[in-house]
């Protein structure tokens, strides 16, 4: 009797600590802290009010008080009524997507010199705006396995940052990640047949690395 009541009131307190933990800003039901957390249970800022990012953090792992131009919301009556009788103002955040194939040659994270002139581009409007974050995620074609594409996709998307980094763009500005084969650009029966010079360039499209700018004018 005494071990199911001790195992009832642990089971309770973990449930409590659980729920405390999910309702602390900057950490999700699973537990993982994308913000640092202070003393007092609150997301950790800087001087000028910026949050402090772990290791862990992800654009899915957003917050308002931190990143409000990440988290989707849907805008409120008034809102979208304003914006009806004011078609000429436009909204001080902006996304820009840009979809860069023709970045990587097969089985390579080597940047092309036709990548680096896209580029090139891409680090001159992300100048012309006051930068939040630049969200690059690479990708594969379906040649190879599972992990080892997932490998090749972070790799791709670590050299496009490091050459955007290199072309002026803060380095804590850029978040990447790796998709691997998951996202072709290409549709399964676009590039039919075994692994031959045809085929490999039909899935150029699919050895990329995808951007969204987020910032302001």
């Amino acid at each position: 009797m005494k071990t199911i009541k001790h195992s009832l009131l642990l089971a309770a307190l973990l449930g409590s600590a659980v729920s405390a933990l999910a309702q602390t800003p900057g950490v999700d039901m699973k537990g993982t802290v994308a913000y640092v957390i202070d003393q007092r249970g609150y997301v950790a800022k800087s001087g000028t009010g910026l949050c402090w990012r772990t290791g862990y953090w992800t654009p899915a792992q957003a917050i308002a008080e931190c990143d409000p131009d990440l988290v989707k919301k849907e805008a409120p009556a008034a809102a979208e009524a304003a914006k009806a009788a004011a078609p000429g103002v436009k909204p001080a955040a902006e996304k820009i997507t840009l979809s860069a194939d023709a970045l990587f040659d097969f089985d390579k994270a080597t940047l092309r010199p036709e990548g680096k002139s896209k580029l090139d581009e891409f680090a001159d409007k992300a100048k012309q705006i006051k930068l939040e974050v630049i969200i690059a995620v690479g990708h594969a074609d379906r040649f190879g396995s599972d992990k080892y594409n997932q490998k090749l996709s972070e790799r791709r998307a670590a050299a496009v940052k490091d050459y955007l980094v290199s072309k002026g763009i803060d380095a804590n500005r850029v978040y990447t990640e790796g998709k691997g084969k998951t996202q072709p650009k290409t549709k399964p029966g676009d590039c039919k047949g075994a692994k031959s010079a045809k085929v490999i360039a039909c899935l150029q499209p699919d050895r990329r690395v995808d951007f969204e700018v987020i910032g302001t004018k």
